[in-house]
């Protein structure tokens, strides 16, 4: 059978690669590590139709590697075994393509590391998922994590514009702008959806102009009809967190509904509230990141139509919660210091003083147990010297932070008095 468009048009090199300017532009990061002979195994972290494989391809084309790809969905340990073999042996570099690299279990996943790690193949492992939470750490602390997100509407675009004019794509195809236009900003970044989208309707028109009327009457699609001057995918997202930001729960599951509507992963958005819940609710009111982490929960085990429920319980909440963004304040600001000032010495009261070794060095001298003073707080030092007078955590005065901004207060007052 004939390939699919998104196979036959795939780009053959990393200049041919449409997006993702900051990792793959003329001047990107894995671009130049490329070239230079440095790449080391990673993993592409993204929504699906985001360029995962074609990015593989690209890579291994640029390197002249033997590319192999399996699937962690259909493929487990026996096969990996056997492309492993057969990359040992071969005359060229082998770039090992796993798609779908979470699904495999830590066993699986255990299998790939001493060949990650004597170089005998170049990695590239592709997940939808969080790699801090799937892939298991002795793996994850090899490979360079590279988020590539959503393609934009004007990417998707120039995508279909080089499918009509390829010349294994769709060259004798007639089509509207309106359509391209059409198709690039449903695709919600899929750009693989929209060459699939866009290769139905050529096939559904024949000789005849492919139009937008055409295009919803073959795909059957509400989100086709679009105004060519209103807010695109990521300008509705923007608004979604916006409107939960501004304690508008009217506009907020309004918002909600348009990326139901607009074909939005109902999991994508639920890791949008899990963020916002920490961002911008935080310990103003600690539960609303429960509720979020739940609603994802939730929409994972009942998927559409019922899950549009719990993700808009945890919308409301999350727009109707006090908010603050002390937390997100605090660690941006520890993690400047941190990188300002480097690795400072940890306190020697405060190490580990597990061994007669660390007890000689000094570890956990001077160390007191809070539980055994009271009020169940220590007058003690737990920042490193160059930084101990810093305060990164500024509790907001309402909320639940009201009573965490008291409390460390009356903590302060307490030791003062000692």
């Amino acid at each position: 059978m004939k390939q699919p468009l998104p196979d036959r048009v795939r780009p053959q090199s990393i200049d041919d690669l449409i997006g993702h300017e900051r990792w793959f532009g003329v001047d990107g990061v894995l671009t130049r590590t490329v070239r230079a002979g440095n790449l080391r195994s990673l993993v592409l972290w993204g929504p699906p139709g985001c360029g995962k494989t074609t990015v593989a391809h690209a890579i291994a084309r640029e390197m002249g590697a033997s590319f192999i790809a399996i699937s962690a969905v259909f493929d487990g340990v026996k096969r990996l075994r056997e492309v492993l073999a057969e990359a040992e042996g071969g005359l060229l570099p082998t770039l090992l393509f796993v798609d779908e690299i979470h699904r495999w279990n830590k066993a699986q996943q255990d299998a790939l590391l001493p060949h990650v790690e004597r170089g005998a193949v170049t990695l590239i492992g592709a997940t939808t998922e969080n790699p801090s939470f799937e892939l298991n750490a002795a793996l994850r602390s090899r490979l360079q994590v590279v988020r590539l997100e959503p393609l934009r509407a004007e990417d998707v675009r120039r995508v279909l514009e080089r499918a009509l004019s390829h010349p294994d794509g769709l060259q004798d195809a007639k089509v509207d702008d309106d359509v391209l236009d059409a198709l690039a900003k449903g695709a919600a970044g899929d750009a693989r959806r929209a060459l699939d989208e866009l290769e139905r309707a050529c096939l559904a028109a024949g000789d005849e102009r492919v139009t937008v009327e055409l295009v919803t009457e073959v795909l059957q699609r509400r989100d086709i009809r679009h105004d060519r001057d209103g807010e695109d995918h990521y300008n509705v997202l923007s608004a979604f967190i916006k409107s939960m930001r501004g304690s508008d729960p009217d506009a907020a599951v309004y918002y909600l509904a348009r990326l139901l509507e607009g074909g939005e992963d109902p999991v994508a958005i639920g890791r949008r509230l899990v963020i916002f819940a920490a961002e911008d609710v935080g310990n103003a009111d600690p539960r609303a990141l429960q509720v979020a982490v739940a609603a994802v929960d939730a929409v994972r085990l009942i998927g559409l139509p019922e899950g549009r429920i719990p993700l808009a319980q945890a919308v409301l909440w999350c727009a109707t919660a006090p908010k603050s963004n002390a937390a997100y304040a605090a660690i941006n600001a520890a993690i400047a210091e941190v990188r300002r000032s480097g690795a400072l010495p940890v306190p020697l009261h405060l190490r580990q003083a597990s061994t007669a070794e660390d007890r000689r060095q000094g570890n956990g001298k001077g160390y007191v147990y809070p539980h055994d003073e009271p009020f169940g707080i220590a007058r003690q030092q737990y920042l490193p010297e160059e930084v101990q007078h810093a305060r990164f955590y500024e509790p907001k005065p309402f909320a639940e932070e009201k009573l965490i901004g008291e409390r460390l207060a009356w903590w302060r007052r307490k030791l003062e008095e000692r």
